[in-house]
């Protein structure tokens, strides 16, 4: 990490910078700005974390230019890690919530709240965290947005303008977002809904919302060989032959999920718990059975056993 180029800085803005190529593994590389020193906020960095190019491009640019950023994917992708991770190198601020339906717009502006002060008790506002990340140099991120409820969207219309402030009618007071505030989000569709039925609980998300994501970066399951390499790391011990054959078993459930054919799906966060847990129980069978197929409803059983049947040579129904 280096001092910023005089060209690069800006008023308040991070005092270092890295390289794109280093750490991120971009070609061709360019200097990213970063702040100089690690804060309790910062994400924890994973060394053996493998970025996929496109998607990377995406959120720097939501770092450096102050893009409003939406990554779409299937679940178990590693979406928000791959936010995280990116923060994590440039030192960044990083906070995630989960906009589940029991998220308020209360639980996101703040609410008054009563204190003894002095003896006595009095009524003060505690500001949530959106007030909290919009004046401090802070990426926030929004997990599962497609699954907010419609009192806290329309919170986040104005804020996902890049100079959108925020207004605390509560207490008369304008929040003009830091300079370093960053907004991103991920979800498991594209705004439309769920016509499948894969992921209860989301909705089709405003197009004049919609609009104001200015990048929409999608994010599917790695190439086999870079997942090869990211289970490998995250179980050094596992047999790499073994874990070539549960990435293909992995995938064919992830075509049999595109298809239609399957409603459950492995993604990379499975076959790491896969490898983790046959090292815990000695036996990859059992593991598989214990990680993925207990999951499945009964009726797609057969066909999961078939496709492990094609990587593994063994009838799991039978053995």
């Amino acid at each position: 990490m280096k001092p910023v180029p005089a060209d690069i800085v800006l008023a308040d803005a991070p005092s270092a910078i890295v390289d794109a190529g280093a750490a991120f593994g971009l070609k061709p590389s360019f200097p990213v700005p970063a702040f100089s020193t690690k804060e309790e906020h910062v994400p924890e960095l994973d060394p053996a974390y493998c970025f996929e190019p496109e998607t990377t491009r995406a959120i720097l640019a939501g770092f450096m230019h102050n893009r409003r950023v939406l990554v779409q994917g299937y679940h178990g992708t590693g979406k928000s890690t791959h936010i995280e991770q990116v923060a994590a190198r440039l030192n960044w601020p990083c906070v995630r919530i989960n906009l589940d339906s029991h998220i308020s717009r209360i639980d996101l502006i703040g609410r008054d709240i009563i204190t003894l002060r002095d003896g006595r008790q009095v009524t003060e506002f505690q500001e949530g965290m959106l007030p909290w990340a919009l004046s401090r140099p802070a990426a926030l991120v929004f997990d599962e947005y497609d699954a907010a409820r419609p009192d806290v969207m329309f919170v986040l219309q104005r804020v996902l303008e890049a100079a959108g402030k925020l207004t605390l009618l509560d207490q008369n007071r304008v929040i003009t977002p830091h300079p370093q505030f960053r907004l991103f989000a991920t979800t498991n569709t594209i705004g439309l809904g769920d016509a499948a039925g894969i992921y209860h609980g989301t909705s089709p998300i405003n197009q004049g919302q919609m609009d104001r994501w200015h990048i929409v970066a999608q994010l599917n399951y790695l190439p086999e060989e870079q997942e090869t390499r990211v289970v490998s790391a995250k179980v050094p011990n596992a047999d790499k032959a073994e874990i070539a054959r549960m990435i293909a078993m992995a995938n064919l459930t992830r075509q049999g999920f595109i298809a239609g054919d399957i409603s459950t799906v492995m993604s990379p966060r499975t076959v790491i718990a896969w490898a983790e847990n046959r090292g815990i129980f000695g036996d990859i069978h059992t593991a598989f059975r214990l990680t993925f197929l207990n999951k499945c409803d009964e009726s797609e059983r057969v066909i999961i056993a078939e496709y492990y049947q094609r990587c593994f040579d063994v009838d799991l129904l039978e053995s």
